[in-house]
């Protein structure tokens, strides 16, 4: 009976240290498709997330509390009534913040460069050494994609394994044909992300996540004044980023993820502070100047 005791007790170890990463919810939506069969669309619902969340993507032993959080929206906007598909895929992932029920948004990207084959009942297959589907490659690029920008978040550098996981998938899709893997498809998508992230022009960006994660809003929840502090001291660095050069894509996801937030973290501070978050914040972003323009008025 003991012996019995042992072995059940190291199975349920060994199921912790291989648990899987992802907390990955899916949807697979077709509002423009005038079709009666939609059973297909659900098993692809069910396919994908199967396929995120049923594979070990990280080298840690990662508990179930701690799963990463994302959300795949497919929005399907053509289809051939066989097995040929295209659409646009919504990414976006998300981590705790230390010591409150708030949520922070790491990335939100929409991939609309998304064409795949897939056949009701598939089992999705993918292999890091090479190119199997356009369907799992894109999927597992978005999986250490969200990985590299959690850990990145949580220690410095911290996502580079990952970012260099999804450098490889790019890698092996340079032999295949669909759109979205190439330098000259356009500026925006998954190669320029994938460069940009491996790129040393945009190492002081990742360096200041972790900063504007770890130290400001981890912090935060006990001394917001702080973390506030932390991450106006960091806030320079975002000036100091090459938005001219091609494929500065890495710059234009950080502030669409995060130009609510800044707003919204700033907006409780003093007159000066507030000034000066603002002044940086619009040389950084004129983008999105007319959010923080906001903080000048309030």
């Amino acid at each position: 009976m003991k012996k019995l005791t042992i072995f059940l007790s190291l199975l349920c170890i060994a199921g912790l240290l291989h648990a899987q990463d992802l907390n990955a919810r899916v949807q697979v939506l077709s509002p423009k498709l005038q079709t009666a069969n939609r059973r297909i669309f659900q098993a692809l619902e069910n396919a994908m997330r199967d396929f995120l969340n049923g594979r070990k993507w990280s080298a840690d032993a990662i508990k179930p509390e701690e799963k990463i959080e994302g959300n795949f929206v497919l929005n399907i906007t053509a289809w051939d009534g066989g097995s040929n598909f295209s659409g646009e895929l919504q990414v976006q992932s998300s981590r705790p913040v230390y010591n409150s029920s708030y949520n922070t948004t790491l990335l939100n990207i929409n991939d609309r460069d998304f064409d795949f084959t897939y056949t009701e009942g598939q089992t999705i297959d993918y292999n890091d050494q090479t190119f199997r589907s356009n369907l799992s490659s894109v999927m597992a690029y978005y999986a250490y994609i969200i990985l590299g920008f959690d850990y990145d978040s949580f220690a410095r550098y911290g996502g580079t394994p990952y970012f260099a996981s999804a450098q490889n998938v790019v890698t092996n899709a340079q032999s295949s044909s669909y759109k979205g893997w190439k330098a000259f498809d356009n500026t925006l998508n998954r190669y320029w992300l994938s460069e940009n992230l491996s790129n040393k022009t945009y190492v002081p960006l990742r360096s200041f996540l972790y900063d504007y994660h770890r130290n400001g809003l981890d912090v935060m929840a006990d001394n917001a004044a702080k973390g506030r502090r932390a991450i106006a001291a960091a806030l320079p660095v975002l000036t100091q980023l090459d938005r001219t050069r091609v494929g500065a894509m890495l710059p234009t996801l950080f502030f669409s993820a995060k130009r609510d937030e800044l707003v919204s973290i700033f907006s409780n501070a003093d007159p000066q502070e507030k000034q000066q978050a603002a002044n940086l914040l619009l040389r950084a972003d004129p983008a999105n100047g007319n959010k923080y323009q906001t903080l000048q008025t309030n």
